[in-house]
């Protein structure tokens, strides 16, 4: 009897945790007697047939590292001719028995798309933003948000030297995630989430309140996605494979609106990709561990076309259809932080 085969591929953007689930899965499923393959470079590999073995000491010492040893890439093979074709049959020509996706939303998508289809595949949600609906938390958004936090603290010392506005532009498209959790741990003074329009006249007079009362400089955490006047600022006007453009700017532009309103010199800071690099912390180490624990389990149940997820802390598996559209903040969650705006 031919031995089982594993492959796991990493999609999407890099994500600090990655690397302890290809840890955790690969090191039980060769307890279960599985032979693994490590895609490289998300369904880039699948289409390409670009693979290595994966054993004990191919993942050994890589638990603490971010990012991803399997690389990862930004492609769609639903926008590529015969590409669906081709993975399904270089699935076949490898003899696989089981596909472990890890990546976010777009990722996933193409992994129900292909369970719908008759591969057999298993998700594991990755992403900063936390925005996967049918978990309460992703492995990388613990890092992401303490890195944030910690500019939130180092920007304190600089606005209040100088009296200043600073305004930290953080990530998040559609979900204010991270913008949240990082501004109400960094002691921001005023939070702009893209699901909550608000107006600059609104943020400019509670930020002329605030310094009415003495205080001499004002911290406003915001994410890449929220609307000034409802519009988007980007980067660029060009998509990447899954339809996605370019975000970036917005908090020059608010700094630029801020200081015309209220005549506080205003000065902006975009932390950008340093949010997803770097080691990841004890809590994305232990959950992404636990996800490819689960992701193996779910393989060695015939699970397929389920997704790992996290419900209060138990591990336990979801449809993979729940991740079709993007989990965001609610009214209750913002209306916590509001309580400090000002």
């Amino acid at each position: 009897m031919s031995m089982k085969r594993l492959a796991m591929l990493t999609g999407g953007g890099d994500c600090p945790g990655l690397n302890p689930v290809i840890r955790a899965a690969t090191r039980r499923a060769l307890q279960e007697g599985y032979e693994v393959l490590g895609i490289r470079n998300g369904w880039k590999g699948m289409i390409e047939k670009n693979f290595i073995p994966l054993d004990r000491r191919a993942v050994a010492g890589i638990l603490h590292r971010g990012g991803t040893i399997l690389g990862t890439s930004r492609t769609n093979p639903r926008k590529m001719e015969g590409a669906v074709e081709k993975i399904f049959e270089n699935f076949k020509g490898l003899n696989l028995d089981v596909l472990i996706a890890i990546g976010g939303d777009d990722t996933l998508g193409v992994a129900y798309e292909l369970y719908r289809k008759g591969l057999a595949t298993i998700g594991v949600p990755k992403t900063i933003d936390n925005d996967i609906p049918g978990t309460d938390y992703t492995f990388g958004f613990d890092t992401a948000v303490n890195i944030a936090m910690e500019a939130l603290d180092r920007l304190h010392t600089t606005a209040e030297s100088h009296h200043r506005v600073l305004i930290a532009e953080l990530m998040g498209r559609h979900a204010g995630w991270i913008t949240l959790h990082a501004g109400m741990a960094g002691g921001a003074d005023y939070i702009l989430l893209p699901e909550f329009p608000k107006s600059m006249v609104e943020v400019a007079e509670a930020l002329k309140k605030r310094h009415a009362t003495g205080r001499t400089f004002s911290i406003i955490a915001v994410a890449e996605g929220f609307k000034i006047e409802g519009e988007e600022v980007l980067q660029t006007q060009e998509k990447d494979a899954f339809g996605h453009v370019r975000l970036g700017g917005v908090g020059e532009r608010i700094a630029k609106l801020i200081e015309k309103l209220t005549g506080f010199e205003t000065r902006s800071v975009v932390l950008g990709h340093l949010q997803r690099g770097g080691a990841p912390t004890a809590y994305d180490r232990v959950l992404g561990t636990r996800y490819g624990l689960k992701a193996v389990e779910l393989a060695m149940q015939g699970q397929f076309g389920k997704m790992v997820a996290l419900h209060g802390t138990e591990i336990v598996a979801v449809d993979l259809q729940s991740v079709t559209k993007a989990k965001v903040v609610t009214q209750e969650l913002y209306a916590e932080a509001q309580t400090f705006f000002g």
